[in-house]
C-alpha cells in the first residue's frame, strides 16, 4: 500500500497511476503536496500531467522507476504518483470521467455494507484494469480504513466516487455513452451472454437486498451470474470478479 507521512505539517498519502491522479490534478490540485514522475516516460499522457501540474503550480519531481516503485510498493504506478492531502478523499464522476482513454469499464457498487467487501471489490477492480468504482453516499460502507486496508493499495490506485443519487449518476454515465449492465437473478441472459464490449459500467446491489429498485430501473439491461450449485449467489467481490474479467475476456484484453 501507498505510504502515509506529513508535508508541511499536514498529513499526507500517495495516489498514483493516471486515472487517480489526473483525476485529483483536474479536481484539487490544491490538494496535491508534490508529483513524483517518471524520468523514462515523455509520452503524450506524461506531457499532460505535466501540463496541467505546471499550469496548477503543483512541484514536479522526476524520478526513476526504482524509487517510484519503493514509494508505492508495487510496479503498477505507471509512472506517475502524488502526494495528496490525506484528508481529501472525495472524487466526482464528471472528472474520471473526463480522464478515460478509449472504451470506459467501470463498476457500480449499490449499496455494499461490508468494508471487507468493498476492499475486495476494489482489488478486483484493480485487477481487472476498471476505470473507477462507483458507490452512494448513503446506505453504503464507505472506504473506512477496513476497506483501505483489504485493498491492498487499490484504493489508491483505482478512483472511487461516491454520488449523493446513484441513479442520477448512471443517468450521467448513459448521457456520456456509457451502456450501463445490473445483475439480477431473475435475468433471461446471463452475462456470458451479454455484449460487455464498448464503455461499460456494470451494478451490482448489496449483499442481501441486491440493486433498489430505482438502480434497477435505470439500468439499460439486466444480466444473471448462472449458479449450478446449492448455493443461490455469490459475494459480491466474487461477482465483481466474475462480470469484470467476462468483459476484460470480451475486449481481447
Amino acid at each position: 500500500m501507498a505510504d502515509s507521512g506529513k508535508s508541511g505539517g499536514r498529513e499526507s498519502r500517495l495516489i498514483y497511476g493516471f486515472h487517480a491522479v489526473l483525476g485529483k490534478l483536474r479536481r484539487d490540485a490544491g490538494g496535491i503536496f508534490e508529483l513524483y514522475v517518471a524520468d523514462s516516460r515523455s509520452d503524450i499522457r506524461m506531457r499532460e500531467v505535466a501540463k496541467i501540474a505546471e499550469a496548477e503550480g503543483v512541484r514536479i519531481i522526476a524520478a526513476d522507476n526504482e524509487r517510484l516503485e519503493r514509494m508505492v510498493g508495487t510496479r503498477r504506478h505507471q509512472g506517475v504518483i502524488a502526494r495528496i492531502d490525506a484528508r481529501s478523499r472525495e472524487l466526482k464522476l464528471a472528472d474520471v470521467l473526463e480522464t478515460i482513454e478509449g472504451d470506459a469499464l467501470l463498476l457500480v457498487l449499490d449499496g455494499v455494507q461490508d468494508p471487507h467487501n468493498l476492499g475486495a471489490c476494489l482489488r478486483v477492480a484493480d485487477a481487472a484494469g476498471a476505470h473507477a468504482v462507483i458507490a452512494p453516499k448513503d446506505r453504503a460502507v464507505g472506504l473506512n480504513a477496513t476497506a483501505v486496508k483489504v485493498a491492498s493499495g487499490a484504493a489508491d490506485s483505482v478512483p472511487y466516487v461516491t454520488v449523493t443519487n446513484l441513479a442520477r449518476a448512471l443517468r450521467e454515465m448513459q448521457e456520456a455513452g456509457v451502456h450501463v449492465v445490473g445483475t439480477a437473478d431473475e435475468a433471461e441472459r446471463s452475462v456470458f451472454e451479454a455484449t460487455l464490449t464498448g464503455p461499460l459500467a456494470l451494478v451490482l446491489g448489496s449483499e442481501g437486498d441486491g440493486m433498489r429498485r430505482l438502480t434497477r430501473e435505470t439500468c439499460d439491461e439486466l444480466v444473471r451470474i448462472p449458479m449450478h450449485g446449492s448455493v443461490e449467489s455469490v459475494n459480491v467481490s466474487v461477482a465483481s470478479g466474475i462480470c469484470l474479467f467476462e468483459a476484460v475476456r470480451q475486449r481481447g484484453h
